[in-house]
């Protein structure tokens, strides 16, 4: 593990060194996403999956619900009552 000083600039950016970025496969246009407590902040870089990973993983899905006897209406009444709590 590396520890890195960083400067705030005025417009609140900050740059993340080169030989972390080459060391985490960061790349520009990366996604990362920021977590704050107290006075700490951590920073964990999002990877989408490929096209192949994310139907695979679909799939996996899909047959796991059908395994266990889920409908896609079962999957649509879920999403509809999470989304009433989260309204309520």
């Amino acid at each position: 593990m590396s520890i890195d000083v960083l400067t705030v600039s005025s417009k609140g950016q900050i740059v993340l060194p080169v030989s972390m970025r080459r060391s985490l496969s960061i790349e520009s246009g990366a996604k990362l996403a920021a977590y704050a407590s107290d006075d700490v902040i951590m920073l964990k870089v999002i990877r989408l999956p490929s096209d192949d990973e994310f139907k695979s993983r679909l799939d996996e899905a899909q047959e796991w619900a059908a395994s266990v006897g889920y409908t896609e209406e079962d999957v649509d009444d879920l999403v509809k009552s999470v989304r009433a709590r989260k309204r309520g």
